[in-house]
């Protein structure tokens, strides 16, 4: 036999040849029962520290639709009567729903309302915290509030009419709801507040826009008196010029008279229009256009736009109290840990067991 056969042998005697037994296994494994427990109770334990360690997460959930018009009763009374002054206020159910849902998005007024909630001066212990450690916090706060529109979902059936589905996250059930339905009535006040004040200024801008047109109606009525006796002075000059003194009442001749100076008419007559004109005191009192216009400005200043309480949104699921956590239970991860415990320490006996023939 050559020496290389002989090394050949040598090396795969080296080698033990042994099969996987495994009643064998399980008789390792039961030999190290006490070890194996004492992994799978420290894992347990360990399980349970995480367990406690772990923020709670609890999920209050809302949904909201454009308001319904039994919502907005009231408030549709109030435009007809601003309707019929010709004053478009631009405020309509879907324009103050899409109002609410901007304001809502908003990052500086979410972030302005948990500045000011109680719930949020709860959780800042320090009252001597600076300023920029607040804002980190608040803004940590405001990435649990979502916002989503179910038609914006993927997969989403489409519907007949919008709606968005609104959650925020807390550390207590109660605290999830209580935020998240401060935030929608926050939010749905300053809506409100402002669909008034939208209101309450096309009404101020039509009054204006009313006095200026009447303003201007006025002086062209004056300007006009002013022009006519000026017209009629001269016609009285003219007519006695040519000596016409009674009215000329041939209808060819009236129907040929100048325009501008009615000398037809005869001085007498110029004599007793231009009187009846430098008589009148009002020059708008006779001009229809002008009493229509002063009627308008009278009823515009007799508006008294007060607030009107109204939903620019409904509830088709208000703010839920959560019953079940975000997060695993206890229980399930002091299971887990104490499965997980008890694999990794069989698996450790098991190695060693397997090195033990290679140890010199």
């Amino acid at each position: 036999m050559s020496a290389i056969e002989v090394k050949k042998n040598t090396e795969i005697n080296l080698i033990p040849d042994r099969e996987i037994d495994l009643l064998e296994l399980l008789s390792v494994l039961y030999a190290a029962k006490k070890q194996i427990l004492t992994g799978i109770i420290v894992f347990a334990l360990v399980g349970l520290a995480i367990a406690y360690l772990l923020p709670q997460k609890w999920t209050s959930q809302a949904i909201i639709t454009p308001s319904e018009i039994t919502q907005w009763q009231e408030m549709e009374q109030q435009l007809a009567r601003l309707q019929v002054l010709d004053i478009d206020t631009k405020v309509t159910r879907s324009s103050v729903f899409d109002l609410f849902i901007k304001k809502l998005q908003s990052r500086s007024m979410l972030e302005e309302f948990l500045t000011s909630s109680p719930w949020v001066r709860a959780q800042l212990n320090d009252a001597d915290m600076q300023s920029d450690e607040i804002h980190r916090i608040v803004v940590n706060m405001a990435e649990k509030m979502k916002f989503a529109s179910n038609q914006a979902k993927a997969g989403a059936e489409s519907t007949p009419y919008s709606a968005w589905t609104l959650s925020f996250v807390a550390t207590t059930a109660q605290d999830a709801q209580d935020i998240l339905k401060g935030y929608i009535d926050y939010v749905s006040a300053a809506v409100e507040e402002e669909a008034m004040q939208n209101i309450r200024n096309a009404v101020s801008v039509k009054r204006l826009l009313e006095e200026g047109r009447l303003a201007q109606r006025r002086m062209h009525l004056e300007n006009l008196r002013s022009v006519n006796v000026e017209r009629l002075n001269y016609a009285l000059e003219i007519a006695n010029a040519a000596g016409i003194k009674k009215p000329i009442y041939s209808s060819s001749m009236v129907a040929g008279d100048d325009p501008d100076y009615q000398i037809m008419l005869g001085a007498d007559g110029i004599e007793q229009k231009l009187a009846i004109e430098k008589s009148i005191t009002d020059v708008a009192k006779q001009d229809v256009d002008f009493n229509n216009r002063q009627y308008q400005l009278d009823q515009l200043r007799q508006i008294v736009v007060a607030d009107i309480h109204f939903e620019p949104f409904k509830y088709q699921l208000s703010p839920s109290l959560p019953v079940t956590k975000d997060n695993p239970g206890k229980s399930i991860i002091v299971l887990l840990a104490a499965v997980l415990g008890g694999l990794l320490t069989s698996v450790g006996i098991l190695l060693r067991r397997a090195m033990t023939p290679f140890r010199l």
